[in-house]
């Protein structure tokens, strides 16, 4: 099963009898506030800060938006009636690039593979005639999930550090190209990137529509993109390790093998008092 699905599919999936899990993952001031105003019908809510995060005193320890621990998110998907034969269906507003994405990565990293992002989000599956409501059905909390440990591969800051000075391996930066040059940043504290990253930005994944390319030719931008390098040479980051999950769920789309996630990301690197490049370097070690 591929990780993407097109909302015209969604459409006819929600006609038959399947156990499907939907799940809106749009985050941002007033997500709460526009589900309750309006979701795709069946569809519950997910929240980036509280469901998909757990968040430390400071940034420096984790980034913006640390992973709950399995056994916390294995509550999470108990919650929302996730069983093993579910199929998980998840959107949000930004085409994955919000939450949907992550959420997607984090239940695959249970081992719970029938895991889907909707093509084009919330406004696409509308437009395809998926109906909405204003009403919040009840869930059947199950308790099949209990899990300790993640089994997709993250890596740890000191990993970055080894990977970003090592020519075998690669770190792949996938924030807007403005950002990793450090000519502005909207969150974090400092400007700039981590030296011997690259930067193949999230955007990148998406045609001119806002639709993720089609397979084959997200085969072929990474399959160049990563030189050569097998997945377990590759750490791709974001802000914070929300996008980052976008350019994996695009890998995992092309049949690619997934690289490790630094979950922490910018937010914890730009924090840690390591290396920085780029225009936010001034006055940083170097």
């Amino acid at each position: 099963m591929k990780p993407i699905l097109s909302p015209t599919d969604l459409a006819v999936l929600l006609k038959e009898p399947a156990h499907v899990v939907l799940v809106d993952a749009r985050s941002g001031p007033t997500a709460i506030e526009s589900y309750q105003k309006e979701h795709l019908k069946g569809a519950h809510y997910v929240d980036l800060e509280n469901d998909l995060a757990h968040k430390h005193a400071s940034a420096a320890q984790g980034g913006r938006h640390p992973l709950p621990s399995p056994k916390e998110f294995s509550k999470i998907m108990n919650r929302l009636g996730i069983t093993p034969q579910s199929r998980v269906v998840v959107y949000d507003d930004k085409n994955g690039a919000n939450a949907a994405a992550r959420f997607w990565w984090m239940v695959k990293a249970m081992g719970h593979d029938n895991v889907q992002v909707v093509d084009g989000g919330y406004q696409a599956a509308k437009a395809a005639g998926v109906p909405t409501t204003d009403e919040i059905e009840p869930v059947d909390c199950t308790h099949f999930f209990n899990n300790s440990e993640w089994q997709l591969p993250t890596a740890t800051m000191q990993e970055v550090t080894h990977a970003a000075q090592h020519p075998d391996y690669m770190v792949i930066d996938v924030r807007e190209p403005a950002r990793f040059r450090g000519e502005t940043e909207p969150i974090d504290q400092v400007a700039g990137h981590i030296p011997g990253a690259v930067n193949y930005p999230f955007q990148e994944n998406l045609d001119s529509q806002g639709n993720f390319l089609k397979e084959e030719e997200l085969k072929a931008k990474y399959t160049k993109d990563l030189q050569g390098k097998p997945a377990d040479h590759v750490i791709v980051h974001c802000g914070s390790g929300v996008t980052a999950c976008h350019t994996l769920l695009a890998m995992a789309q092309a049949d690619l093998d997934l690289p490790k996630l630094y979950v922490g990301s910018w937010s914890e690197w730009s924090r840690s008092g390591r290396p920085i490049a780029g225009q936010g370097a001034a006055g940083q070690s170097s």
